[in-house]
């Protein structure tokens, strides 16, 4: 089975799925979400697997979600809308569902909906310097799974998506709870790996009932509900057209992402210079 956006790579009980669109950050497209479906069936399906390790190729583990990607053509845009976000929900979910292990190995950029695949996985190890966040909110887009409640509490998550900051850093993400483990960059992808074969040694089914009961005590407090209503939620978002939203998207459409973003940064700071001078 040949891969164009990922790279399956196997270490004895443990598999290496690779983000491999350096070029692009390793921004998660329809071709990748494809494809990390593939790869979790072929993992899950072969019993010499194990454990599971994700992890990212070249400069970042992952920037997200590609805003590059082709507009729908379709009669029915709410409803390709709908249909998109449904499968990144789903494939950001088969990670928290795999009957396997996940570990998630991180470094320079965890952001968007890369933030959340990693949250959704069992252990999450990060490189210094690496910087998480989910910045949907600065260009009217909604949260495709929020998970993030459910791991560093309502409270937390409130502030980290309300404000839309994408520069938490590593160490602050570990004082949150979103990272188990902080490394120097250059051991990150090491110490997961350590830690998948630490899990592959144990009892295979033990580890996987472990797992299950675990993560069916989430069930039982509504989060799957919770997860779907939110997801509902990030479509009436997506197919709202406000001035802002409007204005990104044709920037985004006849210059890039770069352009779009730097629109989104400057109008942003504008807001904030005018608000500190309304105070002086």
């Amino acid at each position: 089975m040949g891969f164009e956006t990922i790279r399956y790579e196997t270490h004895g009980p443990v598999v290496s799925v690779i983000l491999n669109r350096p070029k692009k950050l390793n921004a998660i497209n329809a071709l990748m979400v494809r494809e990390l479906g593939e790869a979790l069936d072929r993992a899950e399906a072969d019993q010499a697997i194990r454990v599971i390790v994700l992890s990212g190729e070249g400069k970042a583990f992952s920037a997200g979600f590609d805003l590059d990607m082709c507009e729908d053509e379709s009669d029915d845009p709410v409803g390709f809308l709908q249909s998109e976000l449904r499968k990144d929900f789903d494939i950001i979910m088969r990670f928290w569902d795999c009957p396997k292990p996940t570990v998630a190995a991180v470094h320079k950029y965890c952001l968007g909906s890369a933030m959340e695949m990693a949250v959704a996985c069992d252990i999450t190890v990060a490189a210094e310097g690496c910087r998480f966040g989910a910045p949907e909110v600065k260009f009217g887009d909604g949260i495709v799974s929020l998970i993030l409640p459910w791991v560093i509490g309502p409270k937390q998550a409130k502030e980290l998506l309300l404000t839309g900051d994408d520069r938490v850093s590593a160490d602050r993400a570990l004082a949150l709870g979103l990272v188990n483990h902080v490394v120097p960059e250059a051991e990150f992808v090491a110490r997961a790996m350590q830690i998948a074969r630490e899990i592959a040694a144990n009892d295979r089914i033990a580890v996987q009932h472990t797992k299950e009961a675990i993560n069916r005590s989430c069930e039982i407090m509504g989060m799957r509900q919770a997860l779907l209503q939110g997801l509902e939620t990030a479509v009436v978002i997506g197919a709202r057209d406000t001035p802002e939203s409007r204005e990104f998207n044709e920037i985004l459409e006849r210059d890039g992402a770069k352009a779009a973003i730097a629109w989104r940064d400057a109008r942003l700071a504008k807001a904030r210079l005018a608000k500190e001078g309304g105070r002086s």
